[in-house]
């Protein structure tokens, strides 16, 4: 039986080549960057004002002049007037081109305007003060931002100012999310005493859709060995990635490690030392896809998803900038067996910005409505049994 470091290590051996994509800008939030983003020319690309005043030649406030004949106004998107008249000024709004032949901004706040003359009140103006020099933030051909990042509004907002319509991403997987059980009915269904409703796909689907906007098809079947098989079968032929939920585990009707066997998978690990979750497989259909054949029980599922298959993804997806997070436990936690304890926490960020984690260790790996309270995963290695209040362990969130 493997550790959990050594079954991470594993998994991202089997990491996927995806290649990459083309798609619509309005289309790439949560996507993967598969190009840099250049800037196409200065940022700003001109002396950018930035307050709503006048414009002036600084000398002559340094001189002793007070007042200003307005000459024009520079509007933001018009071209760039000049001022010709060094005892003049040119009302300028924010977002304008700096006009030419001046250097400095004053704030409406502190002027008097009358008879289209500026009158300054200000004691003190800062030579060119209020300006936002052109190329100050980024030169034209620079960087701004490099391939492998996740795309959020601000990356989003960059794209867009430097001309960037169409984006080159990573390729997302094609991914099938499986259900397994005769337990299990639709959503819109009312069970039985003996049945309830199927939610660990669902979770799951929502979990890969928050964190990289991937799309995934479902797939249930009824816990019969031929159903099974013959329906993974038709999968591997379509599908990169195939997520199966139940009967891994030792009871009868857990056909699904024989059935991945008999379809020719490669099984790389089964059972983890670690709790919940001891009866995770996986394994590898040769330039197929990449299977997960995670517990059926939806607190194992989902632990698994956030610890394993995340990493999964951001990997084959060549994602840079997501690195390991700790939070500081907040109350001693004691656990006996000689495994890997992923305990439910709530997250709170203390006084000094330090993430503390609360624990909610719940009723076991069946506790769906303890996922709704938590915010994550804290990982307690399996070397020790006691846990003490003020340790930091590595963190596995589901919830910002």
């Amino acid at each position: 039986m493997h550790t959990v470091s050594e079954a991470a290590k594993i998994i991202l051996n089997h990491a996927l080549a995806l290649g990459r994509e083309k798609i619509p800008l309005n289309e790439a939030l949560g996507r993967i960057l598969g190009e840099d983003l250049v800037a196409d020319r200065d940022f700003p690309p001109f002396d950018r004002v930035t307050m709503d005043g006048i414009a002036i030649r600084h000398e002559q406030f340094a001189q002793g002049r007070r007042n200003f004949a307005i000459k024009s106004i520079q509007a933001a998107g018009a071209p760039q007037q000049q001022l010709s008249d060094p005892a003049g000024c040119i009302e300028v709004m924010t977002g304008a081109m700096l006009p030419d032949g001046t250097d400095t901004v004053i704030q409406y706040e502190q002027l008097k305007i009358e008879n289209s003359e500026a009158t300054i009140l200000a004691e003190s103006v800062n030579f060119r003060q209020n300006i936002h020099f052109k190329g100050i933030d980024r030169k034209a051909k620079d960087c701004i931002v490099s391939k492998g990042k996740k795309m959020g509004p601000a990356e989003i907002a960059t794209a867009a100012t430097v001309g960037k319509s169409v984006l080159q991403v990573s390729r997302l997987p094609r991914t099938a999310i499986v259900s397994t059980g005769d337990e299990l009915i639709g959503v819109d269904q009312t069970p039985l005493p003996h049945q309830i409703r199927s939610s660990n796909a669902f979770a799951i689907q929502a979990l890969l859709q928050e964190q990289y906007g991937m799309k995934s098809k479902l797939f249930h079947y009824p816990d019969t060995r031929e159903a099974i098989q013959a329906g993974l079968s038709e999968i591997f032929d379509s599908f990169d990635l195939v997520v199966l939920s139940g009967a891994v585990s030792e009871g009868k009707y857990d056909f699904v490690p024989q059935i991945l066997q008999a379809l020719g998978v490669e099984k790389c690990f089964h059972k983890v030392l670690q709790r919940p979750g001891k009866p995770f497989w996986f394994g590898a259909l040769a330039d197929k896809a990449v299977i997960f054949a995670l517990p059926g029980n939806p607190v194992s599922a989902f632990m698994c998803a956030c610890r394993y298959l995340l990493p999964f993804l951001s990997h084959s997806l060549s994602e840079s900038g997501r690195g390991p997070e700790t939070a500081v436990l907040m109350e001693k936690v004691t656990f006996n067996p000689a495994l890997t304890y992923f305990l439910p926490v709530r997250l709170e960020f203390g006084a000094e910005g330090v993430l503390q984690a609360y624990p909610l260790p719940g009723h076991g790996s069946g506790d769906l409505a303890n996922l709704n309270d938590a915010d994550g995963f804290l990982e307690l290695p399996l070397d020790s049994d006691v846990f003490l209040s003020g340790t930091a362990f590595p963190l596995h969130r589901y919830r910002n």
